[in-house]
């Protein structure tokens, strides 16, 4: 289910240590990973020469320093505007998951600020894992699924089994949360109930957790409470196409749910994209 990776690597954060964290998973070890790092417009050709050639040196440092196999790993420097680049490169390469690293801008301040994240998230339909600057990446035993009777989180429950499969001593938690009229109590329980029937299969151990009040917050409560080591969220691509390239306003404004987990989540977040 994952076999293209993209890395987009800027430098800073913690980016190639969730990558090392994700290469230890056996379902994961066969993919190709691809780590672009992207080269500003310059006002002039020295300029240019010079960032090109720090690019060069800098993405030679970060492969040398993921280990990885070398027939599975790729480096691309680019030239143009981080956030447009990362999009394009993440359709040229077909990837099945992008990997970026993110300050956990609150809100407005993440467009103020030209958040390159935020950005992406927006504009790409594809899983994303983002690591914020300020958190401990641990090695990936332990998942939690926000899992609610959405089919966003149904593909979000598949993409936490195929990593955890073959994980030993790995661990599906579960995670509800009870927000007022939004499901009904029969829908949640079969949700749940189908969910750990999966896990079974799999010979995965699952927790199922429970919290009420508003989702956001509980659920990254919940994350730290059980101590979890990586947060998954479905996340529908709710945009008709024709409106692709513009930024959906509610969610840069803050008000959607992933968004806030994106931003206040203590553990490495991992959207996984549907259309819808």
């Amino acid at each position: 289910m994952i076999e293209k990776i993209l890395l987009a690597n800027s430098g800073t954060g913690h980016t190639e240590e969730m990558l090392k964290a994700l290469m230890e998973i056996p379902a994961i070890k066969p993919a190709s990973v691809t780590v672009l790092h992207v080269v500003p417009p310059q006002v002039n050709a020295d300029e240019m020469t010079t960032k090109w050639e720090e690019g060069g040196k800098f993405l030679a440092t970060a492969i040398q320093s993921l280990q990885l196999d070398p027939n599975h790993v790729t480096a691309m420097l680019r030239q143009g505007d981080p956030k447009t680049t990362v999009c394009e490169v993440a359709d040229e390469i077909n990837a099945d998951l992008i990997v970026m690293g993110s300050r956990g801008l609150k809100r407005l301040e993440s467009i103020l600020e030209n958040s390159v994240s935020q950005y992406v998230f927006q504009l790409s339909n594809r899983p994303m894992l983002l690591v914020k600057d300020d958190i401990y990446v641990k090695k990936l035993n332990k998942v939690m699924i926000a899992l609610d009777a959405s089919e966003a989180a149904k593909q979000c429950l598949k993409l936490a089994l195929f990593l955890l499969r073959d994980v030993k001593g790995g661990q599906l938690v579960l995670a509800h949360v009870n927000a007022k009229g939004q499901e009904t109590p029969a829908a949640v329980e079969s949700a749940l109930a189908s969910a750990t029937a999966e896990a079974k299969k799999f010979g995965l151990s699952c927790k199922t957790v429970s919290a009420s009040g508003k989702a956001g917050e509980q659920i990254c409560n919940l994350a730290e409470e059980n101590n979890v080591d990586l947060l998954m969220l479905g996340s529908p691509d709710r945009r008709p196409s024709i409106a692709k390239a513009l930024p959906d306003l509610d969610r840069l404004l803050g008000t959607s749910l992933s968004d806030y987990v994106r931003v206040y989540a203590p553990c490495p977040v991992l959207l996984a994209r549907t259309v819808g």
